[in-house]
């Protein structure tokens, strides 16, 4: 039993797993729990069972039992060998000497060194003339393409420049102008709704009028008809600005409309004050939309004429003067 617990105690890895039923596994188990004081201390490890323990014996001494039978190696005698006569060598006959090459004459030689420098003498040649290739194409190129390739970009690098300033020059004009354009339409939307304050306003004091057939009513209405005559030109004047030819005519025909209903009951020292504004958007009439910078001009003169006002009595009436 002490021969089979050195068995379990030292048989290694490949002696191990030979037993069926003994894997590598279990086989490094048994190996890490070494090691064992009897042969039932390998029943604790994990995986090892009784059934195994007794195969792991049972292959143990049938190993043995082999050992035993095998019988002991036989001892070979030496055989000598008899040696065999050596064949007598043969002496290879000398080498005869190969016969020197005759020496070349002196003109041979004179011909094979004029060869050599003539051949050096060309080569000089090629060399310098390559030389003088690289020269000239460095004389000649660097202007050719000075002149071709970097001189032109530098008239486009330029030419981009000034393209971009003049763009950014564009650009700050489209702004302004822009600007402008949003401050006509500022102005024409407050005069819009000027004129829609004095219409209701002229049409406030119809209504007292008609009620009341005051004096002071009536003259009220009048001031508040040229007032409209005046804002509905002053925006005509920026729909010309604007280039917007139809609406200003709209806004002088309706200026014009106002103007003349002020004539039909207006003292007789005003009718010429009027006639003279009347006259002026007459014109303007004629001429738009054909004509608009004409147009403009006599609706400038009207407008300034509507702004000196109409005279207040026969005292303030003056020669009107010739435009």
């Amino acid at each position: 039993m002490s021969d089979f617990l050195d068995f379990l105690n030292t048989a290694d890895m490949n002696v191990l797993v030979k037993v069926p039923g003994i894997t590598r596994a279990l086989a490094g188990n048994l190996i890490a729990a070494r090691p064992f004081d009897t042969v039932d201390d390998c029943l604790k490890v994990h995986g090892m069972g009784k059934s195994l323990l007794t195969r792991l014996q049972s292959a143990y001494e049938m190993g043995e039992a082999s050992a035993a039978e095998e019988p002991a190696p036989e001892n070979r005698a030496v055989v000598a060998v008899e040696e065999t006569p050596s064949a007598p060598i043969e002496k290879s006959p000398p080498a005869q000497e190969e016969p020197k090459a005759a020496q070349p004459s002196f003109f041979a030689r004179l011909g094979k060194a004029a060869l050599n420098i003539f051949i050096s003498f060309l080569r000089l040649l090629l060399m310098l003339a390559l030389i003088a290739g690289v020269g000239a194409a460095f004389y000649y190129g660097v202007p050719y393409f000075n002149e071709k390739l970097i001189i032109p970009i530098e008239k486009n690098t330029a030419s981009i420049r000034e393209m971009e300033k003049q763009i950014a020059d564009l650009q700050s004009q489209v702004d302004e102008a822009n600007a402008r354009v949003d401050a006509v339409e500022q102005d024409i939307e407050s005069h819009a709704a000027s004129l829609k304050k004095l219409e209701e306003i002229q049409t406030t004091l119809e209504t007292e009028i008609t009620a009341q057939n005051n004096s002071v009513m009536v003259a009220l209405k009048r001031e508040v008809m040229f007032t409209r005559a005046i804002e509905t030109l002053a925006r005509a004047r920026l729909y010309l600005s604007q280039s917007n030819f139809g609406l200003a005519k709209q806004d002088v025909q309706s200026a014009r409309d106002l103007l003349a209903a002020l004539k039909t009951d207006a003292p007789k020292y005003q009718l010429s004050a009027l006639d003279s504004i009347l006259a002026r958007l007459d014109l303007a009439l004629g001429n738009l939309p054909a004509f608009p910078v004409i147009a403009a001009n006599d609706v400038d003169i009207a407008w300034e004429l509507m702004l000196m006002g109409l005279p207040e009595s026969a005292a303030e009436v003056t020669p009107t003067p010739a435009p």
